[in-house]
Order: C-alpha cells, then structure tokens, then sequence
C-alpha cells in the first residue's frame, strides 16, 4: 500500500472553473466575459442617493477604491453572477434588487494595452457589462475588501475620489451617475 498522506491534494474547483494556469492560459488568447456593479442606495422615489465604494489593496500596495466586479463563469446567467459578485464583496445580506433580466447601462471593454479605451486591465482583453444595482440590506465588505464606503453622488464623482480608482473604473462610475440623472 503506498502511503500519500504526505503529498498535498489539488483543491477542489465547482464545475466550470478553470485552475490557475487554464484561466492564465485562457487571459493570455481570449476576450473574458465580466460584469461590473455599481451599489447604490435609493430614496423612497427611486433616487440614488449613496453609491458604495469598496477599499482594496492593488498587488502593487496602494490603496485605491473600486467597484463590485468580477467574471462571469462557464454556464452562469448574467443575473446569477451579478449576485455571486455582489454577495462576494457586500456579504450575504446585501439584498440587491437585481431584476429578472438585467439591462447594462454601458459595455466597458478592458485592454492590457493602456490606451486602446479608457478601461485598462494588465491582465487581460476583458469585455464588462456595466450594472446600477441598488441594495436595501446590511453591507459589509467581504473578501479581499477592506472597507465599504458610502458616499453621496457628487462625492463619489469628485475628483479626489476618481483618482483613487485604477483601470478606468472611475469613468464607470461617472458614466452610471449620468445614467441614474446623478451627474454633478
């Protein structure tokens, strides 16, 4: 009988994930599928009126302020991954009111070449359907975030938040306060 206790077992991926070097594989040939969310919290009329801002740490060290995001997986709805990423950074209780068949304000295209649109990732050609999802529950931040900020509208879109977010995810903001009529 040959004893393998000793050796480590490769952990176990839901169906659909790729391993690390499949997904490094898969960056380096082809366009991924993500979805970007933008938190907010609403008014009794339907107005936007806190927009949440997760706090991470880059791989570089620097702090900086980003939004709900992440890829869409093999066999996965749009929806059910919007909720997945949600949950994942705002915890389980978040409550986003997602609707049956959501509809992205904008299509941000992410390059590994700075420059080719306003949206850059150096990891990969990603293309990002863009969501504006209120949430009514409690938010925490999760995973790899540090904090979870709630800022009005105009505070998120002032110059000193934006610099504070990499990749173009600041224009993504902007672009969904126009698109809720939040625009400063």
């Amino acid at each position: 009988m040959t004893d393998t206790a000793d050796l480590p077992r490769e952990p176990e991926r839901p169906s659909g994930w790729l391993s690390p070097e499949g997904i490094a594989a898969a960056r380096r040939s082809l366009p991924l599928l993500y979805v970007d969310a933008v938190p907010v919290r609403v008014d009794d009329s339907g107005d936007v009126v806190g927009v949440g801002l997760l706090l991470r740490v880059t791989p570089e060290g620097v702090m900086s302020r980003a939004l709900v995001s992440g890829r869409v997986m093999y066999h996965e709805r749009v929806r059910d991954a919007l909720l997945r990423h949600i949950e994942k950074d705002l915890g389980p209780v978040a409550l986003p009111q997602v609707p049956p068949t959501p509809q992205p304000f904008t299509v941000a295209e992410y390059f590994p070449t700075p420059g080719v649109t306003p949206y850059h990732d150096p990891r990969q050609h990603a293309v990002s359907l863009a969501y504006v999802v209120p949430v009514t529950g409690d938010c925490r931040p999760q995973q790899d975030a540090l904090d979870l900020a709630w800022l009005t509208p105009e505070e998120a879109c002032s110059e000193q938040v934006q610099v504070e977010m990499n990749g173009g995810q600041g224009l993504l903001l902007r672009q969904a306060m126009a698109h809720v009529g939040r625009m400063p």
